[in-house]
């Protein structure tokens, strides 16, 4: 049985749609302002929320902004409803958060074929973001397991095999087993706190206000420092080319690192044997990183999420999909814009184009403390 809020000042409207809707099999509580509402919402959490907009003790406006910015509430299904046409619009009332609004007089038909309607809608709504953990469930059952254990049984396989034959194992071999020890825990560690840093930036309220303005010899410096943190890694040789403007970024530099870092890294995995990686800074701020290669379909791009491989089968590439989606979300809490442009038979591009602003002079200061 659905429960729902009804919040109204006026006692005979309660009484009357309260049996209307009671009459259509819901469980109906009722509240004379938005305050007592606010507090029975936050109680009971009732699947849909009808409110009068003009109520002393709290209207229906304000009411509407708590409810939405409450964790437990804030996806819960809104009908504003008011006799006052010009208190509050339909359309303004929709882009405050609403999700339905009613102009009294209005009939008791009405009203419950819109509450059937918004019950309808959350049910779906639901249903699709049920599909959408259950497909991250999934991918994170096929991937995870391989890519945190493979470099962990690489690890425990060579220590064990350095461990009962210390004795008998020549320099060079055993150079190179603790090379293969390195690797693997590298690419473990990797892992983790790629994962871990996506699950950070997704915590976060909102973007990162106070954000370094980087000069243009700093930006190159980052960039750089992100290619050389690829090459150093243990994979396939690719030849890098580099052509930068100059372009002061606002910008935190350790992100800027690591979109480069990521970007490069996601390029060497697919690109062709003999090609080169394009990285580019051009004088708008947009960085680049083309590759030559399997590219991606317009539907993978959509697609594009935390955990996502795609075609997995036929293109095994270590990593859990983590490097798109960590380079996005960098973008986004950085002002910047993240985009992808491919060809799924020939090049992809990856771009992310930052603000640019003003490098602050003497005179600049000068004039700010006058």
């Amino acid at each position: 049985m659905h429960t729902i809020l009804l919040i109204d000042d006026d006692e005979q409207t309660r009484k009357v749609f309260g049996f209307a809707l009671r009459r259509h099999g819901y469980q109906v509580l009722e509240a004379d302002s938005g305050y007592t509402g606010l507090e029975m919402a936050k109680k009971y959490v009732p699947d849909l929320i009808l409110t009068d907009v003009n109520m002393p003790g709290g209207d229906g406006k304000a009411l509407l902004f708590h409810i939405r910015q409450d964790p437990e509430l804030s996806a819960k299904q809104v009908i504003l409803m008011t006799g006052h046409a010009d208190s509050i619009a339909p359309r303004s009332a929709m882009e405050s958060g609403a999700d339905d609004f009613l102009i009294k007089p209005f009939t008791l038909e009405a009203l419950c074929t819109c509450v059937e309607a918004r019950l309808k809608r959350a049910e779906i709504h639901w249903r699709v973001e049920d599909r959408n953990l259950e497909k991250l469930r999934s991918s994170l059952l096929a991937t995870l397991p391989h890519e945190l254990f493979t470099p962990l049984a690489g690890i425990m396989g060579v220590s064990e095999y350095l461990y009962s034959h210390a004795t008998i194992i020549a320099l060079d071999e055993m150079q190179q087993l603790h090379k293969e020890i390195y690797n693997s825990g590298q690419r473990l560690h990797r892992t983790l706190t790629n994962y871990f840093r996506i699950l950070g930036l997704e915590q976060e309220a909102s973007r990162l206000t106070s954000r370094t303005l980087m000069s243009a010899a700093a930006v190159r410096e980052a960039i750089q420092v992100g290619v050389d943190s690829v090459l150093a890694r243990p994979g396939p040789l690719r030849t890098i080319a580099l052509k930068l403007s100059d372009f002061p970024v606002s910008a935190h530099d350790d992100d800027l690192r690591t979109i480069v870092e990521e970007l490069v890294d996601n390029a060497r995995k697919f690109s062709s044997i003999g090609s080169e990686i394009k990285v580019s800074l051009d004088h708008d701020g947009k960085l680049s990183v083309t590759n030559v290669g399997k590219g991606m379909t317009p539907q993978e791009i959509k697609q594009i999420g935390a955990f996502q491989q795609f075609d997995r089968n036929n293109h095994e590439k270590h990593g859990l999909g983590l490097g798109l989606i960590l380079v996005q979300k960098l973008a986004d809490r950085n002002g910047a814009r993240f985009a992808i442009e491919s060809d799924p038979t020939r090049t992809t591009t990856v771009s992310v184009t930052f603000q640019k602003r003003k490098m602050e002079t003497k005179e600049d200061d000068a004039a700010k403390s006058s």
